[in-house]
């Protein structure tokens, strides 16, 4: 197989919940996940109710594009992410954005798996 590419325009999986929007691009076994986050979003509040779980069992690797967003580790410590960082977060956080800008990440990893029940 050759080198292949795709647009977010056109995304084989697009899912829409409480203040969040994800597209979804695979390559073989791999995929990219275009994940944002408007305003006032919160996992607890906005993805939460869709999964069943307390807290965000994925274990994310990514690249935030734009806005800002604290997360919130299953000890309490918080970390903030923001536009031009890349990132990985374990499972077992809480996250929330931060500001009136929304936050746009690039997934690497979880992404099929993300806001799916478990």
């Amino acid at each position: 197989m050759g080198t292949e590419n795709r647009s977010f325009d056109s995304p084989e999986e697009h899912r829409e919940l409480d203040k969040t929007s994800i597209d979804i691009l695979r390559f073989g076994d791999a995929e990219v996940g275009r994940f944002t986050f408007e305003p006032s979003w919160k996992w607890s509040e906005c993805i939460k109710p869709a999964v069943g779980t307390d807290r965000c069992q994925n274990d994310h690797v990514g690249y935030l594009t734009s806005g800002r967003m604290i997360v919130e580790d299953a000890d309490g410590a918080q970390t903030e992410i923001s536009a031009g960082m890349a990132y990985r977060i374990p499972p077992g956080h809480d996250a929330w954005i931060v500001g009136d800008e929304a936050a746009v990440a690039l997934e690497f990893k979880s992404a099929g798996d993300y806001a799916v029940a478990k």
